[in-house]
């Protein structure tokens, strides 16, 4: 069994269809929160997530589209896409936003993994040290955990009585996709963040997204290039603040 995994796709349509369509044979597909905000397609993009019937886990960008939370923690450039994306959805995007699940969120197909989007200690968490790991998996007895939120690709591993970052080995491929891989360990438990399919925080502008393959025994890491200009296009003729677009540029 293969699971494809997504996270803060933020209404970037040119990076999920690069994702999708760079994407190793699936079974399932997981989507971590933070489908919409930033990004100037959201309509469009809600279609096509809700076309690959994800398992799904609400973020923090999610709730404020949707107007289930303000946007009083925001910045003022994520209060102002939040507030225009909140004005262009659909009432049945709206409606689909707002029924998406808080996390911790489990799937009977998948009993050894959990999906979040921060944390397993608060969906807003930040897990970003070997201290945000840890205090996560002392929360969390699944084997894998799936989360999102920080826009970077990586993983942690619990392993006598510590956590860890573990660090992905490269793999060869035959494209223009960049893969690495951790070869997972039976007495371990992981954290594992595919990174952001729409927003890339780690200077690494392509579009990232992971696979757990539960036949290999192994998590791949991948990105891939996609059009940016298109996507910035769609960001500044929306009216959306200009340093959205320049961002996609610096994978920041």
């Amino acid at each position: 069994m293969r699971l494809l995994l997504l996270s803060d796709i933020h209404a970037n349509l040119e990076a999920l269809e690069a994702c999708l369509d760079a994407a190793p044979e699936y079974d399932a597909v997981a989507c971590l929160g933070d489908v919409v905000g930033y990004g100037g397609s959201p309509n469009q993009t809600l279609d096509l997530v809700r076309a690959i019937n994800p398992i799904l886990v609400r973020g923090n960008h999610d709730r404020a589209c949707s107007g289930l939370e303000n946007t009083d923690r925001f910045n003022p450039v994520a209060a102002a896409a939040a507030l225009w994306t909140q004005q262009q959805l659909s009432d049945r995007n709206l409606d689909w936003l707002r029924a998406l699940p808080k996390g911790p969120v489990r799937h009977e197909r998948w009993k050894n993994a959990c999906f979040v989007h921060g944390s397993p200690v608060h969906e807003d968490a930040y897990i970003t040290s070997n201290g945000a790991a840890g205090e996560a998996l002392q929360q969390e007895e699944a084997a894998f955990t799936f989360f999102g939120h920080t826009h970077v690709q990586g993983a942690f591993a619990w392993s006598n009585g510590k956590a860890e970052a573990v660090t992905a080995e490269p793999m060869r491929t035959a494209s223009r996709l960049h893969a690495t891989r951790i070869k997972l360990a039976p007495e371990k438990r992981y954290l594992f963040n595919p990174g952001s399919v729409g927003q890339p925080r780690d200077l690494d502008r392509r579009a990232a997204f992971a696979l757990y393959d539960t036949v290999k025994h192994e998590v791949r890491f991948y990105r891939t290039p996609y059009d940016i200009k298109r996507a910035q296009q769609r960001i500044l003729e929306a009216g959306l603040p200009k340093a959205l677009a320049f961002r996609l540029e610096e994978g920041r």
